[in-house]
């Protein structure tokens, strides 16, 4: 309770400092990195002296059950993450021995992205952990968790939008 007065004591500070200063952004943008904030604390436990860390994980997830070959820049497009990132990520992957890349026959430049048995084993025991605690978090929406997954959908598709645009 005591964030949410922050934050609208913060809104109402610019405000009087800055009036002409559109302010309302804030609120959307507050609560998001709130609701990161807390997705974050509840996997916290779950990566502690794990072998992956959350980033790993995430870029592991689309890769554990993939159907076609793989690029990092692929990787990266569809996952809205830099490919220098990716590319950074993949590597310690690599010596690590939970992927393996292979020169993309198609085009020698790219290399297309396997994971390897001992990275299968890993995401398969990390990711329903992850899940879990992830469940437990959104268990109290109820009916309405149709409604909130429409409305972050909307959000997601109007900032996709508009830096498409």
């Amino acid at each position: 309770m005591a964030a949410l007065s922050l934050r609208a004591r913060t809104r109402e500070l610019w405000d009087e400092h800055n009036p002409g200063l559109d302010t309302s952004p804030m609120e959307v943008v507050a609560l998001v990195k709130r609701i990161t904030a807390l997705l974050e604390l509840a996997v916290e436990p779950i990566y502690d002296g794990a072998e992956l860390t959350a980033a790993e994980v995430s870029l592991l997830v689309p890769l554990r059950h993939v159907e076609e070959d793989v690029t990092a820049i692929r990787l990266a497009e569809r996952l809205n993450m830099s490919r220098a990132g990716v590319s950074k990520t993949l590597a310690k992957l690599e010596r690590r021995g939970l992927i393996a890349r292979v020169p993309d026959p198609a085009d020698r430049r790219a290399a297309l992205i396997t994971m390897t048995d001992t990275g299968k084993a890993a995401i398969d025991d990390l990711f329903p952990r992850e899940l879990e605690a992830h469940g437990r978090l959104l268990a109290g929406l109820g009916p309405d968790r149709a409604a909130v997954v429409s409305a972050l959908t909307l959000l997601a598709d109007t900032m996709e939008a508009a830096l498409d645009a």
